[in-house]
């Protein structure tokens, strides 16, 4: 699926004062532990390829943090093809800590000036900043107002990224000196929606915290004087860290260094579990585990879904002529899984080209042809199979229907038969995903507001171009990650918002859908009278 993208990906690192040097740190020495971050940064660039940065603390030099990002993927940004390059950056930017940050942008424009993480400068030092975060305010325009009202205040971009930033500012203003996880404290309460966040100002204080509902996820781990964190398991495992020193950072909770002392301090009661399902179907990189629930394992698990439906149907001849072909990447474990459970082959017929460039900052045309351009069908697997095409999920459909025709024209297909490891997605995510309006999604248009049905599945197939469609039942999420689906964020399957302001965007979307006056993004019109 590549017509819907990520949000964003943040990572932090800092080697903790007294003992010995860690055996995880960089040769250099605990001063460049900085070094670490570009690496956890291209294990977690799934989550966005537009721009990427860090900022370090270093207190021997006058920037005592200083911040580098940049248009670009993290090999671009950091310049990892040229050693020499790469080497003068990581001199530039050492530091003992630091914070880092990929981004796609879900809202905000595509220029360096929305690229993360964000630094205040100030004189006096815990008010001199810098953070980024992964998520989304759903209550972003009501902040924004509020800020805007005395004419005292100014905002130079459109991003929730620079509301949070004078939040946490306000709360370190005048004589006040809160803590890190009295700052938390404070904010909480006014931010409604996703957010992963980290922070580090140029005493050399860091904090690491997750909201109150867990939606976005955050790993972390300790080992001797090195602590890290990152938005998956992958980044920290990679590094050298144990598995078992591997964890979820708990909803509502925040990691904190100040003074050189490592604590874990709860800043807010988490009234649920909302962990974002989209995250194991197909955010996450494979190799993760979030939340103590493999990435991998529960792919598999959806592709024993779709064999099971695929069992009980039985409406197509599953014999010599079938294959289960994988829409790369995301999906190979599922399809994986659904063809060693209906005992058939399953065959990589669509290969992908992975330097065709990044489809999600072009028009809906450019996108056609993009996608045109990066999956190539593979003639001698496809010509005249049945094919049981598995996808992790269909957004606005624009990748399916361009792959339905190649597979068929071009890779010679005698029929195609599409699986969804997914229910329809009928409702805007608010906290983090860049889908925001019903009328960009696909499946409402042929549900109408009613359940799926075998009769809207067959519709959908023939504007698709399939010879059949099915996706998976909500019930199959839960059972897939071995969460019970009160401690998922299932909203964009169900419409049923974890938050009071995500309900309300939606109600929003809603009423908006089918107007087609091209008012942009759901969370960025402004909210309707009354609403707090």
């Amino acid at each position: 699926m590549s017509d819907i993208f990520h949000e964003c990906g943040i990572a932090a690192v800092y080697h903790l004062p007294g003992g010995e040097t860690s055996p995880l740190c960089p040769e250099q020495g605990p001063e460049h532990a900085s070094r670490l971050l570009p690496r956890m940064l291209q294990d977690i660039q799934n989550r966005g390829q537009l721009a990427a940065g860090i900022t370090t603390y270093n207190p021997a030099r006058d920037q005592l943090i200083d911040t580098y990002k940049e248009l670009g993927t993290v090999s671009e940004v950091f310049r990892l093809s040229h050693r020499a390059k790469h080497e003068s950056l990581m001199r530039e930017y050492a530091g003992i800590a630091g914070i880092g940050h990929v981004r796609y942008a879900t809202c905000g424009a595509d220029d360096r000036s929305y690229a993360q993480p964000f630094e205040r400068h100030h004189l006096q030092k815990h008010k001199w900043f810098s953070f980024a975060f992964n998520g989304q305010l759903a209550n972003y325009q009501l902040l924004r107002d509020q800020l805007l009202r005395d004419n005292d205040h100014h905002l130079a971009r459109e991003t929730d990224t620079e509301i949070i930033m004078h939040e946490l500012s306000r709360e370190l203003s005048g004589d006040r000196r809160p803590t890190l996880v009295e700052m938390m404290q404070s904010v909480a309460p006014r931010f409604d929606g996703a957010y992963s966040l980290v922070f580090l100002n140029s005493v050399g204080d860091m904090l690491v915290a997750r909201d109150p509902l867990g939606i976005k996820p955050l790993c972390y781990a300790k080992e001797g004087p090195l602590f890290a964190a990152a938005s998956e398991s992958v980044a920290l495992l990679n590094l050298g860290f144990k598995p078992e020193s591997i964890r979820s950072l708990q909803p509502g909770h925040a990691i904190t260094i100040s003074q050189g002392q490592f604590a874990i301090e709860r800043f807010a009661t988490s009234p649920r579990r909302a962990h974002c399902f989209f995250e194991w179907v197909y955010f996450a990189n494979v190799a993760s585990s979030l939340d103590d629930r493999s990435v991998y394992l529960s792919r598999t698990a959806l592709g024993a879904e779709l064999a099971r439906l695929e069992r009980e149907k039985a409406a197509v001849p599953i014999d010599e002529n079938t294959i289960v072909v994988p829409v790369p990447d995301t999906s190979k474990a599922a399809a994986d899984s659904m063809a060693f459970e209906l005992k058939v082959p399953c065959r990589e017929g669509l290969i992908r080209n992975r330097y065709s460039g990044r489809t999600f900052i072009e028009g809906s045309k450019n996108r056609v042809r993009k996608v045109e351009s990066k999956y190539t069908p593979l003639r001698e697997v496809l010509q005249g199979k049945r094919v049981l095409l598995v996808e992790d999920s269909i957004v606005r459909s624009t990748t399916m229907k361009v792959l339905i025709d190649r597979i068929r024209e071009r890779g010679g297909a005698s029929e195609i038969h599409v699986r969804v490891a997914c229910p329809p997605i009928i409702a805007p995510c608010f906290y983090g995903i860049d889908m925001s309006t019903v009328d960009e999604l696909y499946a409402p248009r042929f549900l109408r507001g009613g359940p799926l049905t075998d009769a809207v599945q067959v519709e959908m197939a023939a504007d698709l171009g399939a010879d059949s469609l099915r996706y998976l039942p909500v019930d199959s999420i839960a059972r897939a990650i071995r969460l019970d689906g009160g401690q998922l964020c299932q909203a964009c399957i169900t419409g049923d918002y974890p938050t009071p302001h995500g309900q309300r965007l939606y109600q929003i979307a809603l009423d908006n859908h089918g107007r087609g006056d091209g008012s942009g993004r759901t969370y960025e019109a402004r909210q309707p009278a009354g609403v707090r």
